[in-house]
């Protein structure tokens, strides 16, 4: 089985354009994401998928891989497909979605994911999840949570707070916030782009649901905690903050 790590970046951001090759740290943030990346053990290849040359040059000007792919991609899945489309490999292959804000991922939560895989070879798509951090609302529709069954697989995601606790004094309603980390075989995400969103999809604005709408497992790993990931400028001069402290 080979484990391929795909980092989908774009230039255009509502809230932060051209926030790939932010480089206040000296580094552009994605190459903070993709030397993250490479670090965990079993990531055998990672790859920048992205529509811009801009970010290709700088990919390249680190010693990095990266694919061109169209611009008119909705969703960095879809771009991923047409990248894993493109490659040699066996069904069983793993594609791992990393999301290109994340400069603080931990390798270690991606060994987890893809060892995950490995023990679960019927689960053809896995994600991450930690608990809910503290100061984290539950209500807030950023932040999408996911209950699982008992054997850590996906029972639904939602952007409301669930479960819902509804009886004062009844047991505590532990929830857990999912991490917008992926890992599919091969074959499922080709198939998965190839299909039209799902209702609850449409309703929730949270493309994993398609998978549940159509009886795919998804297991869940469970992490320690979230990495902080960059949407805004003020969250970029943060990250550049603990760089400069550390």
């Amino acid at each position: 089985m080979q484990v391929v790590a795909i980092i989908p970046a774009r230039f255009g951001s509502t809230r932060f354009p051209g926030k790939p090759l932010a480089c206040q740290t000296g580094k552009p943030l994605i190459q903070h994401v993709y030397e993250r990346v490479v670090a965990a053990r079993s990531v055998q290849r990672c790859i920048v998928a992205t529509d811009d040359q801009r970010i290709a040059e700088a990919v390249r000007g680190f010693g990095g891989d990266v694919e061109m792919t169209r611009a008119d991609h909705p969703s960095g899945t879809d771009r991923l497909a047409e990248v894993v489309a493109r490659m040699a490999g066996g069904g069983d292959d793993l594609i791992l979605n990393v999301q290109g804000d994340e400069p603080e991922m931990e390798p270690d939560s991606l060994d987890r994911l893809v060892a995950r895989m490995a023990a679960e070879p019927d689960c053809r798509v896995g994600t991450l999840a930690c608990p809910l951090p503290p100061g984290c609302d539950p209500t807030d529709p950023g932040c999408v949570k996911v209950v699982c069954d008992r054997r850590g697989r996906a029972l639904y995601f939602s952007r409301a707070p669930i479960p819902f606790a509804r009886d004062a004094g009844g047991p505590e309603a532990t929830r857990l916030l999912h991490l917008g980390v992926y890992a599919y075989r091969r074959d499922l995400l080709l198939a998965f782009a190839s299909w039209p969103p799902g209702r609850l999809e449409q309703i929730e604005k949270l493309e994993q649901l398609r998978l549940l709408e159509r009886g795919e497992p998804i297991v869940v790993e469970v992490v320690d905690h979230a990495s902080p990931g960059i949407d805004t400028p003020e969250e970029y001069q943060a990250f550049v903050a603990r760089q400069r402290a550390g």
